[in-house]
């Protein structure tokens, strides 16, 4: 599917994702042009799927995350359905996941500090349909966080 070419390029773009395509043709050993068809076929293949901003949400005042993982009852036919619906209307939830096996759904919540937190569990949370279990973990500290992979 990728040769070696494509491999480089998107190591290179990984690396530096903020990089013109003239540093990044340069830095991938190939021509502008080329650049610009590997690209635009890796685009059109769906390898490359757009341009996403990453937000430091602590430098803009969130300094508490929370992972919270949900088993949803399972008894009712639209439990999903609802659930994710009403998840995604929660303005500080950043992230939503499904997953197979006891654990249904996970979101990820962020708020401003403990008080603001509190705040979003009594409000927000505890008010999404459909739970049967809820586990909160709270992020102390992000070791790793990286979409590179060998290529």
């Amino acid at each position: 599917m990728l040769d070696d070419t494509d491999r480089r390029i998107l190591r290179h773009l990984l690396a530096d994702p903020q990089a013109d395509n003239a540093a990044l043709a340069a830095r991938a050993g190939v021509t502008a042009a080329t650049l610009w068809r590997r690209l635009d076929r890796l685009r059109d293949r769906g390898v490359l799927q757009g341009t996403e901003a990453r937000i430091d949400w602590r430098a803009l005042g969130y300094e508490v995350q929370v992972s919270l993982r949900f088993t949803l009852d399972k008894t009712e036919p639209r439990a999903f359905d609802a659930f994710t619906a009403a998840a995604r209307d929660v303005p500080e939830v950043t992230e939503i996941q499904t997953f197979l096996g006891s654990v249904d759904i996970r979101l990820s919540v962020i708020a401003r500090d403990m008080a603001h937190w509190q705040q979003i569990w009594r409000d927000r949370i505890l008010a999404l349909p459909h739970v049967t279990d809820i586990e909160p973990l709270m992020l102390v500290a992000t070791i790793k966080d990286t979409a590179e992979l060998a290529l």
